[in-house]
């Protein structure tokens, strides 16, 4: 078949014109026009505010060095689409991405599936194709009327509750942990961490309404060893694990996978091959070492994100200053980020992406310049690493903010991934 994989990717990212509809209704049209790949999955399904994605990998991980075969559904991607949709680490191929497009671009437009109804789609139909023994899939936003909570999963996970989307899941910490808390079936087993005390009565009363077990993991149940700026080391469960994701929020989305494991594997989980596993576990853009040792990329762009991503890297390089650049989508609220980044950073270089997704740089220095935070606005990201790199090792370098400039910053600093795709 004869096909352009950019202009199928256009297209597919064109109906992003229709914005975020909050419910199920298209999404279970168009599974329906297409057979329901999603009643034969054995599925897996994670929701919450941070922390979602490094779970779903690490419990990825650890499912398939027990054997099985496992389809990987997350959101956004970093560089290329394909990372959204993998099995056993080989991301989704061209071919098949554009297969299902045109196949189905006629019940889509009919439809008016919106971009991530039309991916989710996409991931069921292709993990159902190609028989996986599980599927895991992240929420894309919320929990209730988000487009994946048409599945009936074997588990739930939900990982930190905090405040974001506010303008779409609410204002408060306790409207927001209720959309997440809509990932909960009836009858269906939940595991989280120890949260705010109002996240988990909301947790708890959900599940309690839909005769569901919440297994909340406490932190007397995890020991940590050592904690350094390349890995953390503590003991779980009768396991020794060495987790090379930095930060104590990192901890508890491992605990969380390795929970989830247990209760899928039962007699047939391996202490061994889970502690070898979360020992490679690799999962880009959250504090990863991009260039030298003290220059990082990080995703976080809400509070609780960024004051995560602060804490980790303080507790061992205490007594060295921070610098940072920063980029940030217009719909977040970011007024509640200026005292982290103020009280933490020595400078701001303030950048947006070459596509124009990002709120403008020169609008955020002016933003900035009236909270009294000390900043520079450039025109680009290989602009901003350019500026970072003058400040010596005394310094730590922080990239963050956003997905939505991984691309350019992997590029600036010549740091690639794999993308397998085929």
């Amino acid at each position: 078949m004869s096909f352009n994989i950019d202009k199928i990717l256009e297209d597919l990212y064109s109906l992003q014109r229709l914005g975020i509809k909050v419910g199920l209704e298209h999404t279970i049209q168009l599974l329906e026009e297409i057979g329901n790949p999603h009643k034969k999955l054995r599925l897996v399904h994670i929701a919450g505010t941070n922390g979602k994605g490094s779970t779903c990998s690490i419990l990825s991980r650890i499912l398939i060095d027990h054997g099985f075969k496992v389809g990987l559904y997350t959101s956004p991607h970093l560089k290329k689409f394909n990372e959204r949709i993998q099995i056993n680490g080989c991301q989704i191929s061209d071919d098949y991405i554009a297969s299902f497009f045109n196949d189905n671009r006629a019940k889509i437009n009919k439809i008016e599936a919106t971009f991530f109804e039309t991916t989710t789609a996409m991931a069921f139909n292709y993990f159902n194709d190609q028989v996986v023994d599980y599927a895991i899939i992240e929420t894309g936003l919320g929990g209730r009327l988000d487009s994946t909570n048409v599945i009936i999963p074997k588990i739930c996970g939900i990982t930190s509750i905090s405040l974001d989307h506010m303008e779409i899941l609410g204002d408060t910490i306790e409207k927001i942990a209720a959309e997440k808390a809509g990932i909960i079936k009836e009858g269906i087993p939940i595991v989280t961490f120890k949260q705010k005390p109002t996240v988990i009565e909301i947790l708890m009363r959900e599940a309690n309404k839909k005769k569901s077990y919440l297994n909340i993991i406490a932190d007397d149940e995890i020991n940590i060893i050592k904690s350094d700026i390349k890995e953390t080391l503590f003991n779980y469960s009768g396991l020794k694990i060495k987790l090379p994701l930095i930060g104590g929020h990192q901890v508890k989305n491992c605990v969380v996978a390795i929970k989830i494991a247990q209760m899928l594997l039962g007699s047939t989980f391996n202490g061994l091959k889970v502690e070898n596993s979360v020992a490679n576990i690799k999962w880009p853009g959250r504090l990863e070492l991009i260039k030298n040792k003290n220059m990082y990329y990080d995703v976080a762009h809400n509070h609780e994100g960024i004051r995560e991503m602060v804490k980790a890297v303080s507790i061992k390089e205490h007594d060295k200053k921070f610098v940072g650049l920063f980029a940030i989508k217009s719909d977040k609220n970011i007024d509640e980020i200026w005292d982290l980044i103020k009280n933490n950073f020595e400078i701001i270089i303030l950048c947006h992406d070459v596509s124009g997704y990002l709120l403008k740089s020169t609008v955020l220095e002016k933003t900035l310049n009236s909270h009294n935070i000390n900043c520079k606005s450039v025109p680009s990201v290989k602009k901003g690493i350019e500026i970072l790199e003058g400040y010596g090792d005394n310094y730590i370098k922080l990239i963050f903010g956003s997905h939505y400039i991984a691309e350019e910053v992997y590029g600036a600093v010549g740091k690639h991934f794999d993308t397998t795709n085929n």
